[in-house]
């Protein structure tokens, strides 16, 4: 299996988990954060929508200044929105990641903010980390807001307590 399948494979699958999820975050209560230093529930849920979308950034382009981009962070107000921001995140990996050859992962990445280089990495190890475990971390995160809001957690590698009664 070629690398580019095997990680549309795993995205895929994590997708899957995503939005099991997402579907479950109620928006109603998008104020909510546990801490003051914490996102608010409805700007860590559309994070974790947009960040597969990170893969087709790492893939097309060679690297991401902060120095240069207008960043405006996007707030789902609903599920619908939710999960349509994940599935056009999803759908641009998907394509950039079957559009890649075998070379372009391994050509490096650089993650800077001006002349301030925090790293640099082959696409393979950015999509990886910056991608990928980025959007596992934030996931973990809401299914803990998740929990302390009282909404059954959706298991991801198996059933979770909420999911079933047989544990």
């Amino acid at each position: 299996m070629e690398l580019n399948q095997a990680l549309i494979a795993e995205i895929s699958m994590e997708a899957a988990n995503t939005r099991k999820m997402l579907e479950r975050v109620p928006l109603e209560k998008g104020d909510y954060k546990p801490h003051e230093k914490s996102m608010t529930l409805a700007r860590l849920s559309t994070h974790v929508a947009e960040l597969t979308g990170w893969v087709e950034m790492t893939m097309t382009q060679d690297g991401l200044d902060f120095s240069k981009m207008e960043y405006k962070p996007t707030i789902a107000t609903n599920t619908e929105e939710l999960i349509a921001i994940l599935e056009k995140n999803l759908a641009k990996a998907v394509g950039a990641l079957n559009n890649a050859s075998p070379e372009e992962f391994y050509k490096m990445w650089t993650l800077s903010t001006g002349e301030k280089i925090h790293f640099t990495l082959p696409k393979v190890a950015v999509v990886r980390s910056f991608a990928l475990s980025h959007l596992y971390h934030h996931r973990g995160q809401l299914s803990v807001y998740l929990r302390l809001l009282d909404v059954p957690v959706p298991g991801m590698y198996g059933p979770s307590k909420d999911d079933t009664n047989n544990m």
